[in-house]
């Protein structure tokens, strides 16, 4: 299986995955989650161990660049035994030190933060593993993977009982918004998030907002902090002790805090479709209505893509829009080169419809210039080829990529 499980935010992605790791588990072999932050694999480590509770033989276990050398070795040593039977961690889950002794499934939550070599890596998995890939918005690559048929893929689309969708304002920045849209929150007793795209400017803001909210508790988080401070902060801010949490898009992925319910991104402008949309999904994970600011410098030094990414979030209000977000992203983008490292590229400068119409057309003129075959003696061999799915897919792609660049050359139109 290498099935891709599109879903909104909040949607039950990880209920789906949490199923298929009990029934694997539950037939003796290992599975490993792996996630793209190490917040996000703290998350998924207390979900797992608190649902499995019950189970007292399923093992569980966390593996992290934050931990000691000690504690480390005795995770490798527990997986490669096969005394843990579910393994959750960041990308240090692919490296050459963790040998699996009956490993059965891989899940891999928000596909899209991670990069091809990482990708690569998975894909080396798919041969003798399941693949359960969860992602809200998929990249152009893999979404036109799944659209194609190449990749098998389910949507879920059923928001839960009593979501509300997110109000979402986008506007040109200034204190005074600011200022109003955190004490709303602050008065109905909720919390707050205050995103920006880079750590230089945290301290700013904290400043800032001290003054304007002298008795209010607040804290920084980034990835660039201790495990240990970055940890605690998360907890408080999960426990409503801090009301609000100035942060990178370290938040951007999976975090369930219910009572946040207000969040405000600063230089909107420079984070991604599939980052934005993501962000705002860290709010309205309740029945209480939310409130989502996008705030830009000014907009007429916007660049003409970074005003279309805007636009199509600002379009894409509803609840479970995020896979049509992503084929809004593949339109933006383009869906890369496929069988290269790019996953994104120019096609979206021609459009996809466009591009493969060209493509085929192309191709259905092969036949009428065909060079007379050589002659060739039949020789009767029994082969057993065996190749990685994705590095079939790969090879075809760049053959019809090949063959689509020299039709020109070989075809009078």
């Amino acid at each position: 299986m290498d099935r891709l499980i599109c879903g909104d935010v909040g949607f039950g992605k990880t209920e789906v995955a949490l199923r298929a790791i009990f029934c694997v588990v539950s037939a003796g072999k290992q599975a490993m989650v792996l996630a793209p932050t190490i917040v996000l694999a703290k998350q998924h480590f207390d979900v797992i161990s608190d649902r499995f509770s019950k189970y007292p033989s399923i093992k569980v276990g966390l593996l992290s660049r934050f931990q000691g050398k000690a504690e480390k070795e005795e995770h490798l040593n527990m997986i490669k035994k096969g005394d843990l039977d579910i393994i959750v961690g960041t990308h240090s889950l692919l490296g050459n030190r963790v040998v699996y002794n009956n490993l059965g499934l891989l899940v891999v939550d928000e596909e899209q933060r991670f990069g091809v070599k990482q990708k690569e890596k998975i894909a080396s998995f798919k041969t003798s593993v399941d693949v359960l890939t969860l992602s809200a918005t998929p990249i152009p690559r893999t979404l036109y993977l799944a659209l194609t048929g190449f990749r098998d893929a389910s949507l879920i689309s059923t928001p839960p009982p009593e979501r509300v969708p997110i109000k979402t304002h986008l506007s040109a920045f200034g204190k005074e918004k600011v200022i109003a849209a955190i004490r709303y929150e602050l008065d109905r007793g909720g919390q707050v998030f205050y995103v920006l795209p880079r750590i230089k400017g945290l301290e700013e803001v904290m400043d800032f907002l001290k003054q304007s909210f002298p008795d209010v508790d607040i804290a920084i988080a980034h990835g660039k902090q201790y495990s240990k401070q970055l940890e605690e902060t998360m907890e408080k801010f999960a426990q409503g002790e801090i009301k609000i949490l100035i942060c990178t898009n370290i938040v951007e992925s999976g975090l369930d805090i219910q009572n946040a319910n207000t969040i405000i991104i600063q230089d909107v402008q420079q984070f991604g479709l599939a980052q934005l949309y993501q962000l705002r999904g860290r709010v309205g994970r309740a029945d209480r209505e939310a409130y989502a600011y996008l705030l830009y410098p000014d907009k007429s030094l916007l660049s003409d893509q970074a005003l279309e990414r805007l636009a199509a979030l600002e379009e894409c209000r509803e609840l479970g829009q995020g896979f049509q977000l992503a084929e809004r992203d593949m339109g933006i983008r383009g869906f890369g080169t496929i069988f290269g490292e790019q996953q994104t590229g120019d096609v979206g400068n021609v459009g996809i419809d466009l591009f493969f119409e060209m493509l085929f057309e192309s191709l259905s003129k092969v036949e009428e210039h065909r060079v007379v075959s050589v002659p060739y003696q039949s020789v009767e061999a029994e082969l057993l080829l065996e190749l990685p799915r994705e590095q079939l897919l790969n090879w075809i792609f760049q053959c019809l990529a090949e063959l689509h660049a020299s039709l020109p050359a070989l075809i009078k139109y």
